[in-house]
């Protein structure tokens, strides 16, 4: 087993501060992955720590030049930026009031609902959508819902398995079949 060459982070956080992009692509290629591993054990969601590691990257970029290495390390100083940002994350969801799945999802139905309403007043769509409100409404609400967060809200499909808490698989179906009702009922 071959050893990594030694990584100089401080020159790499200098680098950063004088506006060397390469130097911020070399330390996410270093720590990348453990930071999202950090991250992620704090965060326990795969996406919302891939956004934070995004952010941590940014927060990295552009306050480099407030590294202080006379108050710790460089890598210590970019591991607790993320975990940081990380924390605050955990904090600020746990700020957000929690209900049950029956509440949270005749919410999320009605939300998307209104917003599908809100959309075709906007444009004017109730003369021109013709037979596609009424055949929305015939669709079972979480169908419905796959719809309308795919071509309202503009989710992908990962993003909507997400919110429904609902396998990918499950949710491609679903706006298949809804689609294929949608043309039916439109005759």
């Amino acid at each position: 087993m071959t050893a990594l060459p030694e990584f100089d982070y401080e020159a790499t956080l200098a680098a950063c501060a004088a506006g060397e992009r390469a130097a911020l692509q070399r330390l996410y290629a270093r720590e990348g992955g453990r930071l999202l591993g950090v991250v992620q054990r704090i965060v326990r969601d795969a996406a919302l720590a891939e956004d934070i590691v995004h952010d941590a990257c940014v927060n990295i970029w552009t306050r480099a030049a407030s590294f202080d290495p006379a108050r710790g390390s460089a890598r210590g100083w970019i591991y607790s930026v993320a975990r940081n940002l990380a924390l605050n994350a955990v904090r600020d969801g746990a700020r957000e009031l929690a209900v049950d799945d029956d509440t949270a999802a005749a919410l999320d139905a009605r939300a998307s609902l209104e917003a599908w309403h809100d959309m075709a007043d906007a444009f004017a769509w109730q003369d021109s959508a013709g037979r596609l409100g009424p055949c929305l409404e015939q669709l079972e609400p979480v169908r419905r819902n796959c719809i309308l967060h795919a071509y309202v809200d503009g989710l992908s499909h990962n993003e909507i398995a997400r919110r429904l808490e609902a396998p990918l698989g499950t949710v491609k179906a679903w706006i298949k079949r809804s689609l294929a009702a949608l043309r039916e009922c439109m005759g």
